[in-house]
């Protein structure tokens, strides 16, 4: 009773820690420092080397915390796997992935058994076991860290495409070498020979993990199947995730004890597999991804912190060169590879110059593999985390500005303030009365460029002068509509009568081709020559009525739809991406946040459901966010829409 005592407590202690490591992981963002440094200084600070408010004995204790988060992590790695979105670029994808793991692998490992020459006490097998790892941790990635510099960027396009999808396959392509890896690291040290019966255990022990991961996944299943709490549901996961460490250790123990061999499994490959397994082939992908969506703040906090605080600032402070060297070393790696593998893959030659830039950043699998190996072999696991954790802190400093300049050399980012998911959406409004003026001023709200066009050029000065954008005309001529860029126009709202409201809907529609074109009627005649240009017609006389009417009937579904629910709005988006063309809508990772309402195809409404087929060209509408929704136009705009430069 004593012992669960010291552990709540020591547990509510490391929770305020915890908290006090968010702070400072958040104001480390202010000077443009990747947040998991913050915590990493924060675990530096309160672990037993600067002002001891952790022991090494406690840390010990909070072992399982540990590995609850690696749990998690192989988890995160195996939901990024999604092979809906990599199919289409599958061959340029897994061109790079290998040339790249080929190179990195090769100069990290040659580089690392030379300098950890200059350690004291490591003989040469011991240099062996921790060159091969270092080789295959050096290959690992940062799928979050490069997500995060896509949506920063708004990037979008086939060299976006291709850095997404060989930074997530490389996680999964590292866990398995490194499954492998660890058993070779196992024989060299404890100085065993390399023989079938070691081929035939490593088998074994592969085949066990594969069906472990399947069966994790039918539990998965069949508890995201319930209708607990999401919250429930992801401490039930991260249950899960800590059970295979459980079951890993017991397998071993009674393996070396009942049979004289020791069957080691590796938890991180389990959990991926299971992961895999829910992502691509269960219909709780979307559940499975918004419950490591909420959990993943709180674990990340909690395993970089206690990574900082367990990291040994003696031996960093000693072997820091070690790190810089190992830190050219993967540069050359990833350069070389990347070339080799663009050139192979006949990516285009701009794309072949620049692709190394986008690989630099590491973080959360990398640092779990460390963390096993600093637990592992304790001849030079002190050693090999101090080095790895000091390259890993450079890499994740230096990674995401050289990616963001890759992006933007290419073409492909579209920062805020420049055009995006094909050009900022621009809208004209004809009329200069009080409801064009509110109408302007909330579609600007709403991000849109908007023109208001008016035949009084005193009222259009007098527009100005107010902060909108006001073009007068005289004559809608081929000048006039020049002016107010009608070719750009997504949008066209006429106000004015119905005589001049309908010379616009036809010269824009014959002559543009104009998107969307509405019309709000000044008569009760002549509804139905609007109504075969495809006009969407407002006849102010019967609006109010029918809108009471909806608000009576569904009061929910009329207030989202007006806009009138905080933090929800409902657009259309054309599909343009031609790679989505044939992809059913169950495929697609939107924001968790959105729902596709309908779909529009050749003037039909179709009610959607995950097996739609989509089509280019349909336009969606689409419930959600407005930041998800900005997420949405972005990809299901055309590649190097509205590019910059």
């Amino acid at each position: 009773m004593n012992a669960l005592n010291e552990l709540l407590i020591l547990l509510g202690s490391f929770f305020i820690l915890a908290l006090a490591a968010q702070s400072i992981g958040r104001y480390a963002t202010r000077y443009n420092l990747p947040l998991i440094s913050g915590f990493l200084f924060a675990g530096i600070l309160i672990g037993p080397y600067v002002l001891g408010m952790i022991s090494k004995e406690e840390l010990e204790r909070l072992r399982f915390v540990d590995e609850m988060a690696l749990a998690f992590i192989a988890f995160a790695a195996g939901a990024e796997l999604y092979l809906g979105e990599i199919r289409t670029r599958l061959r340029p994808i897994a061109v790079m992935t290998v040339a790249q793991t080929l190179t990195i692998a090769l100069a990290g490992a040659w580089a690392a058994y030379h300098l950890f020459g200059f350690v004291p006490g490591l003989g040469h097998a011991e240099r062996m076991a921790a060159a091969l790892l270092t080789g295959v941790v050096l290959i690992a990635r940062s799928p979050s860290s490069t997500i995060a510099v896509i949506n920063e960027l708004r990037a979008k396009g086939p060299f976006t495409q291709l850095v997404l999808g060989v930074t997530v396959v490389t996680d999964v392509v590292v866990i398995v070498l490194f499954t492998v890896a660890y058993e070779l690291a196992l024989v060299w040290v404890h100085g065993r020979p390399l023989s079938p019966a070691f081929l035939l255990l490593l088998t074994v022990e592969m085949a066990i993990s594969v069906a472990l991961g399947f069966s994790l996944a039918a539990i998965f299943r069949r508890l995201l199947a319930t209708r607990l709490h999401a919250w429930v549901k992801g401490g039930l996961v991260l249950g899960g995730g800590y059970a295979i460490f459980v079951v890993s250790y017991w397998l071993r123990y009674g393996s070396q004890h009942y049979l004289g061999v020791a069957i080691s499994l590796e938890p991180l490959l389990i959990g991926m597999i299971a992961s895999f397994l829910i992502v691509n082939y269960s219909g709780f992908r979307d559940e499975f991804s918004k419950i490591l969506q909420d959990l993943g703040p709180a674990v990340y906090i909690a395993f970089f912190t206690l990574t900082g605080a367990g990291l040994a600032l003696d031996v960093l402070a000693r072997a820091w060169p070690i790190a810089l060297a190992l830190f050219a070393a993967r540069l050359l790696g990833i350069f070389s590879g990347s070339l080799v593998g663009a050139l192979l893959a006949r990516e285009p030659l701009r794309h072949a110059a620049y692709s190394g830039l986008a690989f630099v950043t590491q973080a959360g699998v990398a640092l779990g593999l460390t963390k096993k190996v600093a637990d592992e072999f304790p001849a030079f696991g002190e050693q090999f985390a101090a080095v790895v954790i000091g390259l890993i802190v450079l890499n994740q400093l230096v990674g995401p500005p050289l990616f963001k300049w890759a992006l933007l050399q290419v073409g492909e980012a579209h920062p805020r303030g420049q055009a995006a998911a094909g050009g900022r959406r621009n809208a004209i409004l004809f009329g200069d009365d009080t409801q064009t003026v509110a109408l302007a001023r909330q579609l600007q709200k709403d991000g849109w460029g908007v023109k208001i066009a008016t035949p009084d050029a005193a009222r259009a000065a007098e527009l100005a002068q107010s902060g909108l954008e006001a073009v007068s005309y005289t004559r809608l001529d081929e000048e006039a509509l020049r002016r107010l860029r009608a070719d750009a126009a997504d949008a066209a709202v006429c106000l004015l009568d119905d005589t001049e409201n309908y010379r616009i809907c036809s010269r824009l529609y014959e002559d543009y081709g104009t998107n969307t074109l509405v019309v709000r009627l000044s008569g009760s005649e002549g509804r139905e020559r609007f109504e075969k240009l495809g006009v969407q017609v407002v006849d102010p006389s019967i609006a109010p009525v029918q809108l009471l009417e909806q608000f009576v009937r569904a009061p929910q579904a009329t207030s989202l739809l007006l806009g009138f629910e905080e933090g929800q709005q409902v657009i259309d988006v054309e599909l343009r991406d031609p790679t989505l063309h044939g992809a059913l809508l169950r495929e697609l990772r939107l924001p968790p946040d959105t729902l596709v309402l309908a779909i529009h195809r050749d003037g039909q409404a179709i009610v959607t459901h995950g097996y739609t087929q989509l089509k280019l060209g349909d336009k969606l509408t689409v419930m959600g966010s407005p930041e998800s929704l900005r997420e949405v136009e972005l990809k299901f705009a055309a590649p190097g829409a509205g590019q910059a430069g």
